[in-house]
């Protein structure tokens, strides 16, 4: 098939019908990104922007679309780095994301669960809880302590559209409404935390791939040994499914949440305090992530 610019065409993007030559495909990646930024007033010349980098596909992509913006809209940008302790996966990952920071000539910002908790993910408990859950409890913790020590106003993280509609129906069928206001464009809950900002939420995952790959942007690959613990993945194969048949279930769904959260913000807040044992915010006295650590302890105690 042939681009409508008279090359060949390398992808087919079924929800518009468009056949897309590479050129024009990472044209458009481009378009979708600044899109995005532009419609949330996402980054305003002269911010400080700290990047959630994991070294996968979407945070690196995220990371030279932001550099190649730079030229048009100045501003700083450093990335955060967080090393969760998972054996023969992190390793590789922080290889690949200090490698593309150095690179694009970004300074990158490493720290590690181990030094500011002193546990690791593969020493995690999972009669205490799920290691996905320990993980993205303390990863969070981390990128807002850490973005706010380094002074950023932003932190941008790399969820794409899969990603977004994925956290809307696991919130949902978890029932958790309070949450299932968080997973808009953008949501700030007290000045304690630094805002997140999401550029990629409107790109497919496959379609961040498929840029990494014709713009030779060097990405790891390897897939955490502990996903298929996550509910996330039955979610995954669920919408992948229903997009397969309808190829614009995924952007439809997220059209129909983003009207939604207004509403959802407005009739599901929690009052923001500090928790009596760290200082960081939380919705109650202890924060998620000093119980979850409290909790361990005691399980090792035993």
């Amino acid at each position: 098939m042939r681009c409508r610019c008279g090359r060949t065409a390398v992808y087919h993007r079924r929800q518009s019908g468009q056949y897309l030559c590479s050129t024009c495909f990472s044209k458009s990646i481009h378009s979708k990104f600044r899109k995005t930024i532009r419609a949330y007033n996402y980054i305003k010349k002269g911010d400080t922007i700290a990047v959630a980098l994991s070294g996968g596909k979407d945070s690196t992509v995220l990371l030279h679309l932001l550099w190649d913006l730079q030229k048009d809209r100045p501003f700083e940008m450093a990335a955060i780095i967080i090393d969760e302790g998972i054996s023969n996966y992190r390793e590789k990952t922080i290889g690949a994301a200090v490698k593309n920071c150095n690179t694009l000539g970004v300074e990158s910002h490493i720290f590690s669960f181990e030094q500011e908790f002193g546990i690791t993910i593969d020493a995690c408990d999972p009669n205490v809880c799920s290691h996905c859950s320990f993980c993205g409890v303390l990863r969070r913790y981390l990128l807002n302590q850490k973005a706010r020590e380094l002074g950023a106003g932003k932190l941008a993280v790399g969820l794409n559209l899969d990603d977004e509609v994925q956290s809307v129906l696991m919130n949902f069928l978890r029932g958790d409404l309070f949450r299932f206001g968080r997973t808009g464009p953008s949501y700030t809950e007290s000045p304690h935390f630094v805002p997140r900002i999401k550029p990629l939420r409107t790109i497919l995952e496959k379609e961040v791939m498929l840029y990494a790959v014709l713009a030779r942007i060097d990405v790891d690959h390897s897939v955490c040994p502990y996903a298929s613990e996550a509910l996330r993945g039955d979610i995954r194969d669920f919408l992948d499914s229903m997009e397969s048949k309808r190829p614009t279930t995924k952007y439809s769904l997220l059209k129909s949440y983003d009207r939604l959260v207004p509403y959802f913000q407005e009739q599901f807040t929690c009052p923001i305090s500090l928790c009596s044992r760290c200082g960081e915010p939380t919705v109650g006295t202890v924060c998620k992530t000093c119980s979850m650590l409290e909790a361990i302890k005691k399980m090792k105690e035993r």
